[in-house]
């Protein structure tokens, strides 16, 4: 298909054909539509638009080109932002959560081996009193073959009371002590009432007459009641 240009150019010749006249004297400034239909002349203006303003599209089509790529820039910096912190806060968790595993199983072993040393305390709590008390029994021992070889009770009776008293002695460094009831308010939190006689006088009306079973401290803690007879 021919240009405008063309088309203008090939519309001059054919002026100059027929008018017989120098092409250079009808093409002036002004002059250069004479001759020309007005179609043409519409279809040039047109074209010369149409041409003026492609170089406008051209620069308009790059600057939004450019928007949309720094939109897409921005918004996957966006998400990559995003993601960061994500992994971020999944790393924590991981860590807390280990943190977590870690102390627990630290709680089990020490609870497990608590329980071991408290089964092993109760088995062998008992240890160093009964090395004591067996010096004791090794003296009860030569004291019975003493009465065995012997015949005199004052030497028996002796041997015996320091058994006893050695006996006692320790049970007292480990922390026992006797209860004294007679005579004493009856309490309760001290004694086991037996029985009830009558008071052989006013002022032991409602306390102990007589001990039937001595009572025991342990460390201050009473471990046995004293078992009593309360007068009335």
């Amino acid at each position: 298909m021919l240009s405008a240009l063309n088309l203008l150019m090939l519309i001059f010749a054919c002026n100059h054909r027929f008018h017989n006249t120098p092409f250079c004297q009808h093409f002036e400034y002004g002059s250069e539509f004479e001759g020309i239909s007005t179609r043409v002349k519409q279809k040039y203006i047109k074209n010369m638009d149409t041409q003026e303003n492609m170089p406008n599209q051209e620069q308009e089509q790059p600057i939004e080109e450019q928007s949309n790529t720094e939109q897409a820039q921005n918004e996957a910096t966006e998400q990559n932002e995003e993601m960061s912190a994500l992994d971020k806060v999944k790393g924590e968790l991981a860590e807390t959560k280990d943190k977590l595993l870690r102390h627990m199983a630290e709680f089990d072993n020490f609870r497990k081996r608590t329980a071991r040393e408290r089964i092993e305390l109760v088995q062998t709590a008992s240890k160093d009193l009964m090395l004591e008390l067996l010096e004791i029994l090794d003296d009860m021992d030569r004291a019975t073959e003493q009465m065995e070889k012997t015949e005199n009770l004052a030497q028996v009776k002796s041997g015996t009371i320091l058994v006893f008293n050695k006996l006692r002695r320790t049970l007292e460094q480990k922390g026992l002590k006797a209860m004294e009831t007679k005579n004493m308010d009856f309490d309760v939190e001290y004694h086991e009432a037996i029985s009830e006689v009558p008071a052989p006088s006013p002022d032991m009306q409602g306390k102990v007459i007589d001990e039937l079973q001595k009572g025991y401290f342990l460390n201050d803690k009473i471990i046995r009641h004293a078992k009593v007879v309360v007068g009335k």
